[in-house]
């Protein structure tokens, strides 16, 4: 069985990896703006997708690496983050008490003690709003799950090809597209069969979802969502999810060239003025895909809604060469980079020169306090 202090370590440690994740992403993403490659939605998708996949794969490089450094290979490679600093501090990179700077190199095993063992209020509070949020989120993600069941069973079976499901409902106005266990659902309002250009932009946008895979990244994100909801990386993570499916998904559609672009637009804000009177039903229905959202928050604000976004990049779409060459040339250095903090952000392992050192200065400025007490106890006598 797994001690409790190793999976919360890991669970730190998964959530310092999606901050600097998402700090070296946006760090691209602006690299991207500003060589003019801002249209290429599909390599970003892409991109973000696998940064994340190489969060999950991390802990087996951590691993290779331990298992090379046990047998003799790396011993010499040190990229302890803890250790490289305590170095620092030996060699007079900053001045502090060393009591001081130990107790805060320490700080995060204390504070994985102290949680593990319930020991003191911080402690407490920090496991009863873990808690509490997973609750919530599960029991969010549980009741949002069940309400896309019933639209889904609900609906009226249309045409299926393979394990995709074509259905009709009078219960939603927004096309979206689900998944089962096995068989995929594309699900789209009884109205737009006699709309025919509205339904063929609509299949076209859904399916291209199911090509890509959106689906299943979005119930994976869902399923986090409980366990990562303090963690804002994790929401701006999913927002840029979002976004960037839609967008990817735009300008896949008219890549094919079946779909006019105004055709296209005409159908998106067309389907926008529905989600503006949608039921609260499908709102909270997750983990769903769907053509179109309304952006209330943006309405209010006076800022770009996310739509009008979308209608812009396809007014003004490029085609990127050589999509391959980019993702790849971008994310060999986000994986070392992100592998390299995954190594550098672990617990120190057995007691290094330098540790050994900082406890002996410890230990020094621990007596000399001592004596010097004793000695202002000797005058006063």
């Amino acid at each position: 069985m797994i001690p409790g202090d190793a999976l919360l370590d890991a669970f730190i440690n998964a959530n310092i990896l999606l901050v600097v994740a998402y700090g070296l992403w946006s760090a691209a993403r602006f690299l991207f703006h500003r060589f003019g490659l801002s249209h290429s939605f599909s390599t970003q998708l892409q991109l973000l997708n696998s940064v994340f996949v190489v969060i999950v794969l991390s802990p087996f490089v951590i691993l290779g690496f331990t298992t090379l450094q046990s047998n003799g290979y790396a011993q010499a490679v040190n990229v302890n983050l803890s250790d490289m600093v305590v170095a620092y501090y030996l060699n007079g990179g900053f001045s502090m008490q060393a009591t001081e700077f130990e107790r805060l190199v320490n700080l995060r095993d204390t504070f994985l003690n102290d949680v593990v063992n319930a020991a003191g209020w911080v402690a407490w509070l920090v496991i009863a709003a873990f808690l509490v949020g997973l609750a919530v989120g599960a029991g969010r993600l549980v009741f949002s799950t069940f309400c896309l069941f019933r639209i889904v069973s609900a609906s009226y079976a249309w045409r299926q090809f393979g394990r995709v499901r074509l259905r009709l409902s009078d219960k939603t106005l927004v096309p979206f597209s689900t998944r089962g266990v096995w068989f995929y659902y594309v699900v789209v309002p009884s109205h737009m069969l006699g709309q025919p250009r509205e339904l063929s932009v609509s299949l076209a946008h859904e399916f291209q979802h199911l090509r890509q895979g959106d689906i299943e990244w979005e119930i994976v994100l869902e399923a986090l969502k409980p366990f990562f909801f303090l963690n804002p990386a994790f929401h701006a993570w999913k927002r840029q999810v979002e976004n960037l499916r839609e967008l990817s998904c735009d300008a896949e559609v008219l890549t094919r060239g079946r779909i006019d672009v105004r055709a296209y637009c005409d159908t998106l804000l067309a389907v926008c003025q529905q989600t503006l009177r949608r039921d609260r039903m499908f709102v909270v229905a997750v983990p769903k895909v769907t053509l179109v959202t309304a952006d209330r928050s943006a309405l209010r604000d006076g800022r770009m809604s996310f739509l009008e976004r979308r209608i812009l990049s396809l007014l003004d779409m490029r085609h990127l060469r050589r999509p391959r060459l980019l993702y790849l040339a971008t994310l060999m250095p986000l994986a070392a980079a992100i592998m390299l903090t995954a190594v550098a952000i672990q617990r120190p392992g057995d007691w290094s020169q330098d540790r050994l050192m900082l406890s002996t200065v410890v230990n020094l400025e621990r007596l000399d306090e001592i004596n010097r007490l004793s000695t202002f106890g000797r005058i006063r006598n």
